[in-house]
């Protein structure tokens, strides 16, 4: 379908691809991946024909159709959403009106009949060439889009005058849907989606019939949709077929190979310019040094990617809260006549790890700012329990930082003095190096400005973290920072992300925000998603069987048998990975239990020296020590059980 010979393309002095040589089949879905700063755009957009290579040529078929999403940028005027969406499948609208057109010249009494026989031929052509194009699904299929993607249908009626800017991303990525390319170029399609979304769009692009080439920080998306991941580093290509996590094992053992090749390889050349050194100046071995000085030119060095660092990061301790963190009751919001939140009860206890689930504008935020006490409910009332240590990161968390602070100055304002070493190891982490420290605050994209704000919550000493969307703008290097703090973290959280894997790692409980309620779900994002299509959905009773006999029904088409059949391998599959979910974050839990368990032993060991309570200030971080250990073990044993509960009523379901 596509195919690179031997490109290249510079951007002053820095080379992002070095005689590349690469192709693209016809059902590829191809997750292009990469350090920061690779070229991944770039690529992207000499795919698209907005960027041409320096040397090289991109082949493509002249017949082919080629989709381009880029991250942001896009806008669109003057129509309502349905109608613009519409604007995607212009050849059928255009066969649609001259239909339309020949309909009413038919209908004209004037019209001979020689020319009759004409128009009613081309009509007949025409309506032929709307129905194999499933002319009249357009509606259809343009309303099927628009709510996969999360137009509710009063909002594809709107102005699209009046989107945000990420809304319309959403509407530009339906057009491209609909356009359905041979080719679709997608860089970072899930930017601007909610969960349902992204779910959605996974489902579809997995079924779409065409070649996919898609750039994505979500790994858990990554993993669902792609089947070939195209690495590009050090200047190159390299491909793997298979999802993103067994990617990432396949490239550590690939970078553990090469570093020992390089590490032979070197040893080799200095062995020979050892020789050389040694023997350059006598006659007798001239020959043999000529030799290994023109063996040395000709090798190939090999050259090692730079070594991505793994930040590890623990919070700094706080005091430990009571068993009631915050409670909600009979709380209402509403502004005017919009009810966001109505009777809403809530109890969160010490350890809860709870994700807010629900479409955008459902009123999750809403709901963490009532939870913070940064915004009082309309009615009803919010409980903080005793010793609560909140921190709350709010979605609009980066537009608060001081301009005029540059990002060490920001983070050092208010961190606790013993957190000061750490704050150049985390603001790497957020991929803040060398000089980027000392840049205002106010010069920062919107991005690094999100990196940074997250970066500083890190330093903050607190037993409840309210999170409102804090991975968006991060990318997966950061998140897996961000996640494996927050995996360690011993207090109470709630949070907001549409980040699937992310959700997935955390979440041992999910509340459904929406239609004014918050119903919460016990078990993991997956386990939620089909609890709550098992609610969703009516059980049908099994007819009774009458003692007498009955005309028989119409057999089952066997259409109708392949689709039962494919509803129920989907529901089995959705039911069997909720089941899996669960299992990995039990399994999960008892590894984390098992080391606590260890490091209190390890404590224990240092109480029962004969002269630990002999000097009180020595022992004194100790028995806080021991003591915060007894309490997260306790608090993941908690977990434990609720999780092991849902489990059993799982695995009765699957055997009933």
């Amino acid at each position: 379908m596509l195919q690179l010979q031997d490109v290249t393309k510079a951007f002053g002095e820095k080379t992002l691809l070095e005689h590349v040589t690469w192709q693209v089949g016809d059902r590829d879905r191809v997750g292009l991946c990469g350090p920061n700063g690779a070229g991944k755009t770039t690529l992207l957009k000499m795919l698209a024909g907005l960027d041409e290579p320096d040397s090289g040529v991109i082949q493509k078929p002249n017949a082919l159709t080629l989709g381009y999403l880029p991250q942001d940028g896009l806008s669109h005027r003057g129509r309502s959403v349905r109608d613009e969406a519409s604007q995607a499948l212009k050849p059928l609208l255009d066969l649609k009106a001259e239909m339309h057109e020949l309909e009413a010249r038919l209908g004209d009494a004037a019209l001979n009949e020689a020319e009759h026989d004409v128009v009613l031929a081309r009509y007949s052509d025409v309506q032929d060439r709307f129905r194999l194009s499933d002319g009249y699904q357009i509606e259809l299929k343009v309303a099927t889009v628009l709510r996969g993607l999360g137009f509710e249908p009063e909002a594809q009626e709107q102005l699209t005058d009046h989107l945000s800017g990420g809304w319309q991303m959403r509407l530009a990525l339906a057009k491209l849907l609909l356009s359905e390319p041979d080719l679709l170029l997608l860089d970072e399609p899930t930017n601007h989606l909610d969960l349902e979304a992204r779910n959605w769009l996974e489902e579809y692009l997995v079924a779409y019939p065409h070649a996919v080439i898609l750039v994505s920080h979500d790994r858990y998306f990554l993993d669902a949709v792609v089947t070939h991941i195209a690495d590009l580093t050090l200047r190159t290509i390299t491909e793997y077929h298979t999802n993103y996590s067994n990617y990432l094992e396949q490239r550590e053992a690939a970078l553990e190979r090469l570093q020992e090749a390089k590490r032979r390889q070197d040893e080799e050349i200095q062995r020979v310019e050892e020789f050389i050194n040694r023997f350059r100046y006598q006659a007798t071995k001239a020959a043999q040094v000529q030799s290994r000085i023109k063996m040395l030119d000709k090798v190939e060095r090999l050259e090692v990617p730079p070594e991505r660092k793994k930040i590890r990061f623990n919070f700094p301790a706080a005091t430990k809260s009571g068993r009631l963190v915050l409670e909600l009751k009979d709380v209402r919001k509403a502004y005017g006549d919009n009810i966001v939140l109505d009777r809403v009860n809530l109890h969160i206890e010490r350890g809860d790890r709870i994700a807010l689930v629900g479409h955008n504008g459902a009123g999750k935020s809403t709901l963490m700012r009532i939870l913070s006490g940064d915004e009082p409910p309309g009615s009803g009332t919010r409980t903080a329990g005793h010793q609560v240590v909140m921190q709350y990161f709010a979605q609009d968390e980066a537009t608060r930082l001081e301009p005029a602070k540059t990002v060490y100055e920001t983070m050092s304002a208010d961190s606790p003095h013993t957190m000061v070493p750490a704050i150049r190891n985390i603001l790497g982490g957020f991929l803040f190096s060398g000089d980027d420290i000392y840049k205002k605050a106010g010069v920062l994209s919107g991005g690094e400005r999100t990196r940074l704000a997250v970066a500083r919550m890190l330093l903050r000493p607190s037993n409840t973290l309210l999170l409102d969307e804090p991975t968006n703008h991060l990318d997966i290097d950061s998140k897996e920072v961000l996640l494996d703090a927050l995996v360690e973290y011993g207090g109470t959280l709630i949070f907001v992300s549409h980040d699937r894997y992310f959700v997935e790692k955390l979440a041992t409980k999910v509340i459904d925000v929406g239609e004014g309620k918050a119903t919460l779900y016990p078990g993991t994002y997956e386990a939620f998603l089909w609890s709550k299509q098992a609610k969703d959905t009516p059980s049908r009773k099994p007819e009774a069987r009458s003692p007498k006999p009955v005309a028989a029904k119409p057999a089952a088409t066997s259409e109708q048998t392949y689709e039962d059949r494919k509803r129920e391998q989907a529901e089995r599959k959705k039911r069997e990975r909720a089941y899996k979910a669960l299992k990995d974050r039990i399994a999960e839990l008892e590894a984390r239990v098992a080391e606590r368990e260890k490091h209190i032993k390890d404590v224990e060991q240092q109480m029962s020296a004969p002269d630990f309570y002999s000097d009180h200030e020595m022992s004194k971080p100790v028995l806080a020590r021991h003591q915060s250990l007894m309490w997260e073990v306790g608090e993941l044993l908690g977990q434990w059980e609720m999780l092991q509960s849902e489990l059993e009523r799982f695995a009765d379901l699957r055997n009933s």
